[in-house]
């Protein structure tokens, strides 16, 4: 679902290409010089249609003067002389209270070299908007002060050597490929030429050799994003009092001192044109055109494009979603063809009929005093719903799920090495976080030397380290067991609507009681699930903050890590229970266990509990994700039309079109307080839903790929058009997720290994059919091999040995003709006219040391497969780890040849200068 664009050649003069010492070198440089004159500049945005907005060239506001003048107060994105870009913009209140500490704020910022001008919000007197700039040479300085790696060399590739097979076979896939018209899927580059730029080879900016970089622009060489970064760098630094610690824009947005702070979004998203025939007027526009708007749905994504409007941490995780969405197709697929297999053999089945077709068998109700006694015959249904999730092709699912989940895992390291090396992410190296304010004012007393800079801060004792994370730690539990408690509340639920439903005066819930309870007991789950998310995330933030983590990302990590806890064990302990516990600890009629020695536990339904666990995880599945694309979108789209109308109210109906950029970026919503925790959480919690019970739900896979098909296009239709545009941040990889992942990978292969083993029939018929069925001893087991199950799982028990409180109100007369005086359950009991009545039978021992011996084999089957997988696919790909050592060679001898061209020039221009002086002497 993604796709990382390819851009066309910078245009490349003599004076920027220095002479290589290496022939080859020499031919390709001059092969590709010939190619790129004509090309467009790298970082040039003045090819996009509104110059007015996005060219900054002093050339072009002197063609367009009058347009600016004109638009500027609408559209423009620089400062009132046409000139200055915008790079950042702080809002504050003329009336906070914290005037002093901004006014020494703002004067520390024009010493560091930024240009800034204030401007009346035109529908708010007392809000000011605080335009800022950066020069070029307060960029150079910073730029090199952070590292950031910018282009100085076009890359060129060299073709590796191909067998004649996979060339044979490239050209039959190519020939293929070209039957389907106009490849629809693919990403039409041709059509947004602007798009088309080079790769190029980076090195961390330096001012003294600046002459090795590609720069054709001051304006436009560092991009928007790359601005933006590097003003807020400056002012995260910048100190508003007098103090060790008393600095940064962030501590002045917790004091109230502003109230927001955001980068400018390149216009609007809508165009005056099509962007068909009149190209994109920004590349916010183009975004939305060609990844926002839903009638792309079926595209793949401009990965490149995100990653230079939103920065390479926003750009990761589309890649990871695309990438989980996309290997989400051939699971989807298996699952469907295991369910559809299910359906082709559901004639075949022999339990299934066998059940049907047992009118002669009654059985025990399944509740106290007001449950009848049933026919087996009327749980065909639920018989024949049960075989579509548990057939014989289930092992193979879920033995194909665990593999899955580490084909996903280990090919997301290479793809994240792809785009790593592609968005010059290699050899970057996160900066040391910021001290957060709340550890600084806590433990500011006591002050030790940072190892790595060498600066005194404040410092946390050990033992108060660990005494607050032992108090988190109890919280957490504690949270865990008011989950428990609230599931052991659906459970009393289930177990008293029971015998409620089975006296129903609507017959049609009074025949399906079982059914009609396992419903509502999920939608009321379901509420009670999103009632505690609330609590959850107050929990957590009290518990994060309770530990005083030093820095951001460690408090980001102990926040998510929470999180994801709690959310878990509240999305899943309902399952958990259906799957492993429900009616395992029942006991039998007329012995049964009771819940504080007064209800009845549930029984499962006579054709198996598998058809309870996979409405749970149907009904949870589908609520939970209709609910959180709800909200994602309506939120958002709620309050800003509200704001839309407001402004309208007040001031017309064209208000929006004459307000300017920063007017209309502040009246968006800002983006989530934590960052893009909501939208992993969401998908990782999707993960789980889709591996861990995958074996009772074959349809988890295909759920999941619908929903995350249309979460793609609503996650960029949120960030394009509802929120303000976020700071682009860098990052190498998902951060503590992937390690989230790699857990519920594991816990994945042992809960399918006892979904299949204890809540699926799939090991008692394996059984019956070696060992008790008419093919025992003969080493096969068909469906023919299961004639007479049904009746071999059945034990018998005599009515008139019912408790006084389970004894049923009829005996059955007026169903039956007759008094029932036997009836049946599901369990391996001795019959009650035998030496020992009720005991466990011979075949009881055997089901159960099968179930053992699978739930052990699967999992060192499984684990042996996957650390297997894991280790025959390398993290890096070999094509890559050559060109990323050949490029590490060519930037070594580019850059000894340009040096030595240097000094040569240097060396020619002396000679000039003496021989000139030595001609005038007289």
């Amino acid at each position: 679902m993604e796709e990382s664009l390819t851009e066309a050649p910078d245009p490349m003069s003599n004076d920027n290409i220095p002479a290589l010492g290496v022939k080859d070198i020499n031919m390709l440089l001059e092969t590709e010089r010939s190619e790129s004159i004509s090309s467009l500049s790298k970082d040039d945005d003045s090819t996009l249609q509104n110059p007015v907005t996005h060219g900054s060239s002093t050339d072009d506001h002197k063609s367009y003067s009058g347009l600016a003048e004109g638009m500027c107060k609408s559209t423009c994105l620089h400062f009132s002389d046409g000139k200055s870009r915008i790079d950042y913009i702080l809002v504050y209140r003329k009336s906070s209270s914290q005037s002093e500490k901004r006014e020494i704020f703002e004067r520390n910022i024009r010493a560091e070299g930024l240009h800034m001008e204030k401007e009346a919000s035109l529908t708010n007197s007392d809000v000011i908007f605080l335009k800022v700039h950066a020069p070029w040479d307060v960029l150079c300085r910073y730029a090199e002060l952070m590292n950031i790696r910018m282009p100085f060399r076009r890359k060129f590739f060299y073709m590796h050597r191909r067998h004649k097979f996979m060339s044979r076979m490239e050209k039959r896939i190519n020939r293929f490929r070209d039957w389907f018209p106009g490849k629809s899927v693919k990403f039409n580059r041709d059509a947004l030429p602007d798009l088309k730029e080079n790769e190029s080879f980076t090195a961390p900016f330096s001012q003294s050799r600046i002459h090795h970089f590609i720069i054709h622009n001051k304006d436009t060489f560092f991009n928007n994003a790359t601005r933006s970064r590097i003003v807020h760098h400056i002012l995260q630094w910048v100190k508003y009092e007098e103090g060790q610690h008393k600095m940064g824009l962030n501590r002045l947005i917790n004091n109230s001192s502003y109230e927001a702070a955001f980068p400018l979004h390149e216009g609007s998203y809508h165009g005056r044109n099509p962007i068909r025939t009149h190209g994109a007027e920004n590349h916010r526009h183009l975004l939305y055109e060609c990844w926002a708007w839903w009638g792309v749905w079926y595209k793949y994504q401009p990965l490149d494009l995100i990653r230079r409007y939103f920065g390479e941490m926003i750009g990761l995780y589309f890649a990871w979603l695309g990438w989980y969405t996309g290997m989400l197709f051939p699971a989807a697929l298996v699952g469907l063809l295991v369910f559809l297999y299910g359906v082709f053999t559901l004639e075949q089945c022999q339990v299934s009929n066998e059940i049907c077709q047992a009118s002669d068998i009654i059985m025990c109700p399944i509740c106290d005093q007001y449950c009848p006694y049933l026919r087996l015959s009327d749980s065909c249904i639920y018989a024949k719903v049960t075989h579509l999730f548990d057939n014989g092709a289930t092992v193979f699912f879920a033995v194909f799920m665990a593999v899955w989940a580490t084909v996903f895992l280990e090919f997301w390291k290479r793809r994240r090495a792809v785009l790593a090396y592609d968005w010059d992410l290699v050899d970057w190296e996160e900066e040391e976080d910021e001290i957060r304010p709340q550890f600084e004012v806590k433990y500011s007393k006591k002050e030790r030397a940072n190892p790595i800079s060498g600066k005194p801060e404040p410092y946390q004792a050990f033992s108060d380290k660990y005494s607050r994370l032992i108090v988190s730690t109890s919280g957490i539990f504690f949270m865990i067991l008011v989950v428990i408690a609230a599931v052991s509340g659906i459970v009393i639920y289930r177990v008293i609507t029971v015998s409620t439903f089975a006296a129903f005066g609507w017959a049609l819930i009074r025949n399906n009681s079982q059914v009609a309870t396992t419903g509502t007991a999920v939608c009321i789950n379901f509420c009670v699930i999103m009632l505690l998310n609330v609590l959850y995330e107050k929990v957590a933030l009290l518990l994060t903050n309770l530990e005083q983590p030093r820095t951001e990302s460690e408090w980001e990590n102990s926040f998510t890590l929470k999180m994801f806890l709690f959310q878990f064990v509240n999305l899943n302990s309902s399952t958990f229970y259906i799957a492993f516990f429900l009616g395992r600890f029942t006991g039998r009629p007329g012995a049964y266990l009771r819940f504080i020695n007064r209800w009845k536990l549930e029984e499962c339904h006579p054709s198996g509990c598998l058809i309870d666990l996979c409405m749970q995880m149907g009904i949870i599945m589908v609520l939970k994700q209709t609910w959180n694309n709800f909200v994602e979108l309506g939120y958002p789209l709620i309050q800003n039309w509200w704001t839309q109308r407001r402004l309208r109210r007040e001031h017309g109906q064209n208000a929006k079109s004459s307000f300017p950029q920063w007017e209309r970026d502040y009246n968006l919503q800002p983006m989530n307080a934590y960052g893009l925790f909501d939208e992993y959480l969401e998908m990782i919690l999707q993960f789980g839903f889709t591996t861990i019970f995958v074996a009772a739900f074959p349809l988890a896979p295909l759920l999941a790929l619908l929903n995350n098909v249309i979460e793609i296009r609503l996650d960029a239709y949120k960030f394009v058009t509802q929120w303000r545009r976020p700071l682009p941040s860098q990052a190498k990889d998902i951060g503590i997720w992937y390690g989230i992942l790699e857990g519920i990978g594991i816990l994945s292969v042992i809960t399918n290994a006892f979904v299949i083993a204890v809540t699926s029939d799939f090991i008692p018929r394996l059984v019956y059919a070696y060992k008790y069925g008419p093919c025992a001893g003969q080493g096969r087991a068909g469906q023919g091999c299961l004639m007479g199950y049904v009746n071999a799982s059945l034990s018998i028990f005599l009515v008139s040995d019912f408790e006084n409180r389970s004894e049923p109100r009829t005996n059955g007369s007026e169903l039956f003709g007759e008094a029932v005086k036997y009836c049946r359950y599901r369990d391996y009991r001795e019959p009650p006219d035998s030496a020992e009545p009720y005991a466990y039978t011979l075949q009881f021992w055997h089901v159960l040391a099968a179930r053992l011996a699978f739930i052990i084999v699967f999992e060192h089957m499984v684990f042996a497969i996957k650390t297997l997988i894991a280790y025959l696919i390398p993290d890096l790909p070999k094509d890559l780890r050559d060109r990323m050592r050949r490029e590490k060679y060519l930037i070594q001898e580019m850059m000894y040849e340009a040096e030595l061209e240097r000094l040569q020039k240097e060396k020619n221009e002396k000679m000039k200068k003496n021989r000139a002086h030595y001609n005038e002497w007289p």
